[in-house]
């Protein structure tokens, strides 16, 4: 299980920064004044780091999901072993 998490969080890692990256490249190659470029470059990085905030969260969610249902199976387990015993 930690193996599945630990890969869901390094795409969505590897996600973000392909994402920065390509909005680097992109404002850095295109023909504006410094200023204009500057200005969408701080546009894009609150973009994106409100992106990657929401996906955090929800990948967070999914995890405190998971753990919840592991919870609950352990005490239904340790409820069916009591009453063997």
């Amino acid at each position: 299980m930690s193996n599945n998490s630990s890969g869901g969080f390094a795409f969505i890692a590897g996600l973000a920064i392909g994402a920065v990256a390509g909005a680097i490249a992109g404002l850095l190659y295109a023909p504006d004044s410094g200023e204009e470029t500057r200005r969408k470059l701080q546009d894009k990085s609150k973009d994106l780091t409100e992106d990657l905030q929401d996906k955090f969260d929800d990948f967070k969610e999914t995890v405190t999901d998971a753990l919840e249902n592991v919870k609950a199976k352990v005490e239904e387990v340790k409820s069916k072993d009591a009453k063997k015993a």
